[in-house]
């Protein structure tokens, strides 16, 4: 996708940091950088978007460009304000986005543990990627893909092989399974150009399958499986505090009520201490 890349920005000092973060995910892709600052409706019931004639809110936004620009000068910035409830304005932004980009702790007030907040928000209604930054990211560190079941596994995989390729990072891919053992890793390994080089289920084979596709079309990235065991999420969770991303892959899309994501996204979002790239599939 050729779109650009939507953060969203609020004038708080973490809200500058995604900016940043924003940015230079923007210069990777060969994109553009769209800063949007969502001003909320005091009513529910008032319309769903306007353009903001409140000059007072233009600080936030000539502050966030200028970071924007100190983290990545080659990027083209456009900046908008507009008023509205932030998740829809943000979702509907994300079908014409490569990437849509939030911090952890979303808008003022709020954070992400809960579903109401503006990251668990956009889990639910974003139709594009949406990276949620969060933790403390290890630059040299690996880009983690969670597998967790093959209906999520094309789109997030293909994600991760391109975000591992554009970083120069290795891709760990955490094959989430409900083992009753207790140790916390078996060994990892490298996948070839086979889809044999994982025995076992109807799943492995898919798995070995995809991955092995995948690592054709990128040559320049070093593929390796991991199966942790016992709790599995939590295995995730351990690996992120060492990784430079983590990718999981969501089913479908809601636009209303709680409880969106399934475990794997749930606790990604909330306790993974690197950057979250949430794909639709």
């Amino acid at each position: 996708m050729s779109g650009p890349v939507v953060v969203g920005v609020d004038g708080s000092r973490s809200s500058l940091a995604v900016v940043e973060v924003a940015a230079q995910q923007a210069e990777r892709l060969g994109v553009g950088l769209d800063l949007m600052q969502v001003i909320g409706w005091p009513s529910a019931d008032a319309p769903s978007a306007v353009p903001s004639w409140d000059a007072v809110r233009a600080g936030a936004l000539a502050e966030a460009e200028r970071r924007a620009h100190s983290a990545a000068p080659g990027v083209r910035i456009s900046r908008e304000v507009l008023v509205g409830e932030p998740g829809n304005l943000l979702a509907a932004e994300s079908d014409r986005a490569s990437l849509t980009v939030v911090g952890s702790n979303g808008t003022r007030g709020h954070g992400t543990l809960g579903d109401d907040s503006l990251a668990g928000r956009l889990s639910a209604r974003a139709s594009g990627p949406l990276l949620v930054v969060r933790g403390r990211p290890n630059p040299a560190g690996p880009v983690l893909l969670a597998v967790h079941g093959m209906s999520t596994l094309r789109e997030a995989a293909e994600f991760a092989f391109a975000e591992a390729s554009l970083r120069g990072a290795d891709l760990v891919a955490v094959h989430l399974r409900p083992f009753v053992a207790t140790r916390p890793f078996v060994a990892t390994r490298p996948y070839g150009g086979s889809g044999t080089a994982v025995a076992g289920d109807d799943e492995d084979f898919a798995l070995a399958e995809t991955l092995s596709e995948l690592r054709k079309r990128y040559p320049d990235v070093n593929l390796s499986c991991r199966r942790p065991h016992g709790r599995s999420s939590r295995a995730l969770v351990e690996a992120s505090g060492d990784s430079q991303l983590l990718v999981v892959g969501v089913r479908g899309r809601f636009r209303f009520g709680g409880g969106l994501l399934d475990p794997v996204g749930r606790t990604a979002l909330r306790e993974a201490d690197c950057p979250v790239a949430l794909v639709r599939c």
